[in-house]
């Protein structure tokens, strides 16, 4: 599905952040290069199309999410980055896996072998990983500018909001939020090593902001089990089996 007026939020994101373009289609150029050919856009679709879609972020809820997420086996599971280690070290198969490959690349190597699809994006601070993405079989490259060749766009900034675009971009019949959380804490699962917690955080504020953005459209349901966010349906995690069974 077709997002409009995401030029105009890449551009805010672009001045916000002091990023440079050329960077970005750099990064995407060379991703282009790197991602094996031959993957369709058909078996991303049927894993997300009319269905209820479990879009798991990394942030300090997740913990606390996870042995309900184990329960619902058929809700398709498109997970953030990070997220990707709680989801395997706790037996759970990721479907789909977005990825700016900073989180820990053993684990996603892992998801990438367990025949998770790998969606792989490209920016300016990232181009030194990006070769990463040659040993991922079932893979997709992504940008925030403009998609070309092998790249796509469906919008997004950071790993977790852009679980949310694809979601909605492949017509998911609900997508409901675990560990999706923009407070002033970093999960566990959400960096390792050293990082500007500013900046982290910074990030996760404009993530927010797109993810309000994204649900004033109409035409999708929205659900979080995290914190409020406008737009979006505050559920207990003891309210999912109803919502999924629907």
């Amino acid at each position: 599905m077709k997002l409009r007026g995401w030029e105009q939020k890449y551009r805010e994101i672009l001045r916000e952040f002091d990023f440079d373009r050329k960077d970005d289609t750099h990064a995407a150029q060379l991703l282009n290069l790197l991602v094996r050919t031959g993957f369709s856009l058909k078996k991303l679709e049927r894993e997300i199309k009319n269905k209820t879609v479990f879009v798991i972020g990394a942030g300090p809820s997740l913990s606390s999410s996870i042995s309900y997420i184990k329960k619902f086996k058929k809700a398709t599971k498109i997970v953030a980055d990070g997220a990707t280690r709680a989801l395997i070290e706790n037996g759970i198969r990721p479907d789909i896996v977005v990825t700016d490959l900073d989180g820990n690349l053993e684990y996603l190597k892992k998801a990438s072998k367990m025949k998770s699809i790998m969606v792989v994006h490209a920016h300016g601070d990232n181009i030194g990983m990006l070769p990463i993405a040659s040993l991922f079989a079932n893979c997709i490259g992504t940008t925030e500018g403009r998609p070309f060749g092998k790249i796509k766009n469906f919008g997004g900034f950071t790993d977790g909001d852009r679980c949310v675009f694809l979601a909605r971009h492949f017509g998911a019949k609900r997508i409901i939020m675990f560990g999706m959380d923009f407070g002033n804490r970093v999960g566990t699962y959400s960096k390792e090593g050293r990082y500007n917690k500013a900046v982290k955080l910074q990030k996760l504020r404009k993530a927010r902001s797109l993810l309000e953005w994204l649900a004033s459209k109409n035409g999708h349901k929205f659900y979080t089990t995290s914190e409020y966010l406008e737009g979006f349906q505050k559920i207990g995690l003891g309210d999912l089996p109803g919502l999924v069974r629907e």
